[in-house]
């Protein structure tokens, strides 16, 4: 079983924003794979279902960004998930617009929904897909930039991200997360 996590933001003053590619990917895949995100629990929306033949839990916690590592441990221990079972999706400033980075492990940069997983968990050895979202033209305006609406021009240069991110989770899924390196990196 996979525990595949897309960080964002619950409101709906966040959708068409660059913070949530994750709660994005995680949207695609649920259509994709016919997998109805309508449970509530682990401070959460979540869904249960296959991707090539291998049983998954979608999960888009409804926390925050910062707190995201709080509906992650939940889900772990309820379905006593391996880190090595998990795969966490969220944006990146460091990725060019229409990319995807994927890891094994490492650092939260300067994501807080990465930062607050990576302490809950007390682990930085999980899979993770980082989905370009690029930098704003001023350093300080890092906020705003994240939360604030996209055009529809940007709009379809951040789909390829998240399209891309899909394909990526359903190759890990399939044939593990050093093909889906060497495929996608």
């Amino acid at each position: 079983m996979k525990l595949i996590v897309g960080l964002g933001n619950p409101e709906s003053e966040y959708a068409n924003t660059r913070h949530n590619m994750g709660f994005d990917t995680v949207n695609q895949l649920a259509e994709k794979f016919e997998i109805p995100i309508n449970k509530n629990k682990f401070k959460g929306i979540y869904g249960t279902g296959i991707i090539e033949n291998e049983k998954v839990i979608l999960l888009k916690p409804q926390t925050y960004m910062n707190l995201s590592g709080e509906s992650v441990i939940e889900a772990i221990n309820f379905y006593n998930i391996k880190l090595s079972d998990m795969i966490v999706i969220y944006d990146d400033m460091d990725v060019i617009p229409g990319k995807i980075k994927i890891r094994k492990k490492g650092g939260a940069g300067s994501h807080n929904g990465m930062k607050s997983v990576i302490e809950t968990l007390q682990s930085e050895e999980f899979t993770r897909i980082r989905v370009g979202i690029g930098t704003p033209n001023f350093k300080n305006d890092r906020i705003n930039y994240v939360i604030g609406k996209i055009s529809l021009e940007e709009k379809k240069i951040l789909e390829e991200g998240i399209k891309k991110a899909g394909e990526a989770v359903v190759e890990i899924v399939k044939n593990g997360v050093d093909t889906a390196m060497n495929k996608f990196n």
